[in-house]
Formats: C-alpha cells, sequence, structure tokens
C-alpha cells in the first residue's frame, strides 16, 4: 500500500500565541509545517521552541524561514518555494490600542500582507492550496444591537487595526469570488492563554494581580473596566482554523464562547482565585479597586489606557461553527483563569 503523503501547512505567524498553538496541533496531526518570522535582534521565538527539543514532537517535520509579509517579493518567493496545502495567516500588528499611534504600519501588515499573501497564491496558480484568514471580532467595532454577533452582523470597525482586518477579510472574499481560491475567514473573538503577549488586557491582569499578591508589584492600572468581551482559549481556537480549512467549501465562520464578561468581572475572578478580596469605590476615572485586608488600592484607572473610540461589546454566536464544523469551545473562561495564574504562580518556583 503506498504511504499517503503528509500535508503541508505554511504558517505566517508562527511565533505568536496563535501559531504556537496552531504548530502544535498540526504536528499532532503529521503535518510538516513550515513557519515565517521576521528577522529582529532578538529570537522571539520562545512560543515555539519546545516544538524543536521536545520528545512529543518530531522537530524534522518543522522548519522556519525569515520573510515579512511587508514584503511581497519575499512572501511570493517562500510560497513559491514550499507550495503548501494549506496556508494560515495569523500574522499581523495585533494590538488593537497600539494601532491608533501606527496606524500607517498596521494597514500595511496586517491589510495588506493578506493582500500579498493572495495575490502571490493567485499569480503562482495554486489551484490546491488553502487560505485561511485570521479575521477579527474588532470589525464589529460599533455593535448598536446587543445580541451575539454572527456571520451576517454588520462591520462598523472603530480603530485601524478593525478596519484593516476587514479589509483583509473582504480581500479573501474577493480573491474566493474571483478566482476561485479557497479562502476562509476566521472571526474569531477574543482568545487568551498562557502565551498571550503582556500588553493583552487579559495577560496584564494575571499578571499584575499575581505579583501583587507575590508583594513585587503595589498596583494594576487599566482603562475601560466595563468593556464586555467574550473570552476563550486560544488553544480551542486553533482546533477551529485547522477545521475550517478541511471543510468542503470556503466560508466565513464566527469563532466564540457565546458568553460575556467586563474588563472588571475579570479582574474579580482572577483576584478571587488569588485569594484576594477586592471592595470597588467611586466612578469613571476615580473608580479603584481595594484590597479589603491591607486597606491599599489595587487597582485603578488611567485615561491613557482608553481608545480614542472605545468598543463596548463583543460576544459571538458560534452556532454556524457548532452545525457545520462540529466546533465548540472545550475550556471555560473559569479554566482558562486557572490556566493562566498557573503559568505566572509558576514563574516564582
Amino acid at each position: 500500500m503506498a504511504k499517503l503523503k503528509k500535508k503541508v501547512a505554511l504558517i505566517f505567524g508562527i511565533t505568536g500565541q496563535d501559531g504556537s498553538y496552531l504548530a502544535e496541533l498540526l504536528l499532532s496531526k503529521n503535518y510538516i509545517i513550515h513557519g515565517v518570522k521576521r528577522r529582529s535582534s532578538s529570537a522571539n521565538t520562545e512560543r515555539i521552541d519546545h516544538l524543536f527539543d521536545s520528545v512529543n514532537f518530531d522537530n524534522k517535520n518543522i522548519f522556519i524561514h525569515y520573510g515579512d509579509i511587508s514584503d511581497g517579493t519575499s512572501t511570493l518567493n517562500i510560497i513559491n518555494k514550499i507550495k503548501p496545502n494549506e496556508i494560515y495567516n495569523l500574522a499581523a500588528q495585533s494590538h488593537v490600542r497600539v494601532s491608533f499611534d501606527i496606524p500607517e504600519y498596521t494597514a500595511d501588515i496586517t491589510a495588506l500582507g493578506a493582500l500579498r499573501i493572495l495575490e502571490a497564491i493567485r499569480i503562482l496558480n495554486l489551484k490546491k492550496t488553502k487560505y485561511y484568514q485570521a479575521s477579527s471580532s474588532e470589525m464589529y467595532g460599533l455593535v448598536k444591537n446587543k445580541n451575539s454577533l454572527n456571520e451576517l452582523t454588520p462591520f462598523h470597525p472603530r480603530s485601524i487595526y478593525g478596519v484593516s482586518k476587514v479589509f483583509a477579510y473582504h480581500t479573501a472574499v474577493h480573491y474566493r469570488e474571483a478566482y476561485g481560491i479557497f479562502a476562509s475567514n476566521g472571526i474569531l473573538f477574543n482568545h487568551e492563554s498562557p502565551r498571550r503577549g503582556p500588553t493583552f488586557v487579559t495577560k496584564k491582569i494575571v499578571q499584575g494581580l499575581t505579583r501583587i499578591q507575590k508583594g513585587i508589584q503595589k498596583k494594576l492600572t487599566l482603562g475601560n473596566l466595563y468593556a464586555i468581551r467574550d473570552w476563550g482559549h486560544a488553544k480551542d481556537y486553533a482546533v477551529s482554523m485547522w477545521k475550517i480549512l478541511q471543510h468542503k467549501k470556503p466560508d466565513d465562520w464566527v469563532i466564540a464562547t457565546n458568553k460575556e464578561n467586563t474588563v472588571k468581572s475579570f479582574v474579580n475572578s482572577v483576584a478571587k482565585k488569588l485569594s484576594i478580596s477586592i471592595k470597588w469605590k467611586g466612578k469613571g476615572l476615580k473608580e479603584k479597586g481595594i484590597d479589603i485586608n491591607s486597606g491599599k488600592i489595587i487597582v485603578d484607572i488611567d485615561k491613557k489606557h482608553f481608545r480614542p473610540s472605545e468598543v463596548d461589546f463583543l460576544k459571538g454566536n458560534y452556532s454556524k461553527a457548532k452545525r457545520y464544523l462540529k466546533w465548540k469551545p472545550s475550556i471555560s473562561t473559569g479554566e482558562l483563569i486557572d490556566d493562566m495564574i498557573e503559568e505566572e504562580l509558576s514563574k516564582f518556583d
């Protein structure tokens, strides 16, 4: 019997949170993985280093290439060299607040980067290559109806990050309709993990409160406590990415938990698990979180952490993915928080 040929996947953004979980998943499914990372003075590979020396993974099946989706030539050359079965575009300037400060760079990477990859697929006539675009709940932006958002909900982005993701989303749809490319969008709502970067609010909360509990940080400073978000685990969402490209037809999919939490409720949940009792006083910028045991202010608000245009509500309806992809979240918000706290506490062992 002929030996089945391994599938080949190319991941742009492999060194990020999502890229690392996706690489783990695909290696477990016997893929050959090629990842693209930007060359820099620091290695920036800590999220995937274990894949090269772990007994759980065959490191002969993963390869890293230097490249940048701001460079169309190098992007095309990498794709032409590998000719993958599947391309996952997870690369982006992914910090929403930062996109207000560096709008041109954000658009170049997040919007035009997707265009460069899809154009390379078209030019190279890779008819059998499937493309996954990491779209974002930030595309919805200003939500008028506070119901769960789905694939038919209109977009009204409120940041250059969101605007750039809308461009990339419609670019994928366009290349699907105009050129017959298997291009699918995963509209992922907020997804976190121990591998989340320290500037993202969930990581900042878990890291800050853990350090406060250990006596090495005095205070946690946040922005909008009342923003409502739908938080899932990045490990679950990596599974959805793979399932999206295994579907028989290209399409667009909301990936979420259909559960809502405010930033403030996330703070309270983390604090409770760390045996910190918080009492809240004041309103607006003067609201404070006070440690009941010590009487000290351990959470305060700074307007610099607010966005010029806020997104107040994001909760996703994943019923389409549940029905057709047989996907649903398996890790609760509480379990996500446990996972993140455990990783932070391990730093003190």
